[in-house]
């Protein structure tokens, strides 16, 4: 499997072809469509089920380092809302420059600053989820998937050392596989 087969599964979700045709109008920075609404996308390809089984929400990460003020980061928000508002899905922006300053509080461990992106997407609890994709200027699609497509096409779900945060992984686990009970998951120590 590859990044043809993968593009092949996502495009079944037309909100995921809706987000990456729409995206490039909001003129950000490094940004991407990633994690869930992509892997569960591929997990619904692969068991059958309709595209949008199981997805809460579409994360939209881009990095912007100029301004880190929630004031900044909420008026994207914004504009997400009104160019991705009839899709009658959440799609959850953030800006992965200032992740750092509300992290802790929110899942009770302290994090680095992310450099990029990219970097946010490497942190992902499992590898599996470690997906982005974007469309350039000129349509091109680009993905990002720092472990390849393996996993998530053969439905294996593994912890990422890079977020050590055993009882998040576990939680995720359980809740994508009473999901999609053909998936794996390699305990945390294994």
């Amino acid at each position: 499997m590859g990044p043809h087969e993968f593009w092949t599964a996502i495009r079944t979700n037309s909100v995921v072809t809706e987000i990456l045709e729409r995206a490039p109008r909001l003129d950000l920075p490094d940004w991407y469509l990633a994690a869930g609404g992509l892997f569960q996308t591929v997990w619904n390809y692969r068991s059958g089920y309709d595209p949008q089984t199981g997805i809460r929400d579409y994360d939209f990460f881009y990095f912007d380092d100029s301004d880190l003020s929630y004031e900044a980061e909420d008026r994207v928000i914004q504009q997400a809302d009104e160019l991705f508002g009839d899709l009658e899905v959440e799609v959850e922006v953030r800006n992965q420059a200032r992740v750092h300053l509300w992290y802790a509080d929110h899942f009770g461990a302290e994090l680095s600053p992310y450099r990029s992106s990219e970097d946010a997407i490497d942190h992902f609890v499992s590898t599996t989820c470690c997906f982005g994709v974007r469309t350039d200027p000129d349509g091109t699609p680009r993905v990002y998937a720092p472990h390849g497509y393996e996993d998530v096409f053969d439905g294996i779900i593994r912890p990422n050392p890079r977020l050590p945060m055993r009882h998040v992984y576990e939680a995720k686990a359980e809740r994508w596989k009473s999901i999609w009970p053909d998936l794996t998951v390699v305990p945390w120590d294994g």
